[in-house]
């Protein structure tokens, strides 16, 4: 945490402080970003002011007064509520507009993590209290060079195991050995462990029917047998098993067949289509050096679709920020489940991921890519984008 870094950007945002609060470990921003220790057993309430002039403040329970010993500013000890009550309200005296992991509304709930008794106590001080999701991007989901660097090696390895899978699914299927779903999912997994890699669930492997449910599951239980002519959506994320590394998130799509049939292709290629022209928005803006919003994202895609006839079947957002967890706290390209007005930053990942999804006609399709946004502004995709359905049975 660079104290300094934030004050700057408070000042920049006409906001007088950025407020972190947690309860039993409640808010994982505020975690990540003071970096604080959850191994320790912890049962009482903190603050952590940092404004955008002079030192931080920390106000603790005095049976946890160690809390924050880590972190930079002056200490305040509390005891009884009504002391806790006063003691923030000194802490915060002076300040007329702050931010807190808050988002009016819940419009963003990914940083929406204080409880609204909280903020209600700190606007009972004369208080504005705002949204720190736009510092949430900043200083949560901004990436080092590092960061970026392990998403592109986990992108290597995840490559190869979706690879890897097809051929799998093409050569039992030659042998007259009908892989389950599941089956092809344990496959996967057992090539995560081989290559070092992590993650805290999935893959999704579906055929048919199960491709047009976004988060279908393969179990033992409800996985159908693959044959030819099947239709087959691959969604892999992981990352390397290691400290400080990135997510890659990737989806293909696959039909059990030397030759892949016309309609397929032709709903396959409006997906693509969705999924380049939201990347083209991205890379003429940042080119430009004009910003992009995640929802612009979002309309970009989605756009596509409903012109091609198929707006009511894409059920999901564009895609959604991507760091240590596959789901991260960044901007969403998002206008459907939430309006994300976050800029795109750089040091950024996040998915573009369309898709089509007709149950009535027991198929779905999905294209996803990573997108990264460097340091230095430039708008990279780690990996192949598939441009067309695999045919599993003409890989040798």
């Amino acid at each position: 945490m660079n104290v300094e870094l934030i004050q700057k950007e408070l000042k920049r945002e006409g906001l007088d402080g950025w407020l972190f609060y947690d309860f039993h470990n409640r808010d994982p921003i505020a975690i990540r970003i003071l970096n604080i220790d959850t191994k320790r057993f912890t049962s009482r309430r903190w603050f952590y002011y940092i404004p955008s002039e002079g030192s931080p403040k920390k106000l603790v329970h005095k049976i946890e007064s160690w809390k924050l010993d880590h972190l930079p500013g002056e200490k305040f000890i509390y005891l009884p509520w009504e002391e806790l009550h006063n003691q923030l309200r000194q802490i915060l005296s002076g300040a007329q507009k702050i931010a807190m992991q808050y988002s009016p509304r819940n419009a963003i709930p990914y940083v929406s993590n204080v409880d609204a008794g909280t903020i209600e106590l700190v606007r009972s001080f004369g208080i504005d209290v705002v949204s720190s999701a736009n510092l949430v991007s900043l200083f949560e989901a901004h990436l080092s060079d590092e960061e970026i660097e392990s998403h592109r090696i986990a992108g290597e390895l995840m490559h190869r195991v979706k690879n890897l899978a097809f051929k799998e699914i093409a050569q039992r299927i030659k042998d007259g050995n009908h892989p389950t779903e599941y089956e092809i999912h344990k496959f996967m997994l057992d090539l995560f462990k081989e290559f070092n890699l992590t993650t805290n669930d999935g893959p999704i492997v579906a055929i048919n029917e199960h491709a047009a449910d976004p988060h279908f599951e393969p179990t033992e239980s409800n996985c159908y047998k693959m044959h030819e002519g099947d239709l087959v959506l691959l969604d892999l994320w992981a990352k390397l098993n290691r400290e400080r590394s990135i997510y890659y998130d990737i989806t293909w799509m696959g039909y059990i067949g030397t030759t892949v049939p016309t309609r397929l292709n032709e709903i396959f290629s409006i997906v693509t289509n969705a999924r380049d022209s939201a990347l083209k928005l991205v890379k003429e803006r940042f080119s430009k050096k004009l910003p992009v919003y995640g929802f612009e994202v979002d309309d970009a895609a989605r756009k596509v679709i409903i012109d091609a006839g198929y707006g009511q079947f894409f059920t999901h957002r564009t895609g959604h920020n991507i760091g240590e967890e596959v789901h991260g706290n960044g901007t969403h390209m998002d206008n459907l489940e939430t309006r994300d007005e976050r800029k795109i930053i750089p040091g950024s990942c996040f998915s573009i991921e369309p898709g089509i999804y007709i149950p009535e006609e027991k198929i779905g399709f999905r294209s996803e890519i990573d997108v990264v946004i460097t340091n230095n502004s430039e708008v990279v995709v780690f990996g192949d984008i598939q441009k067309e359905i695999v045919p599993i049975l003409a890989i040798d």
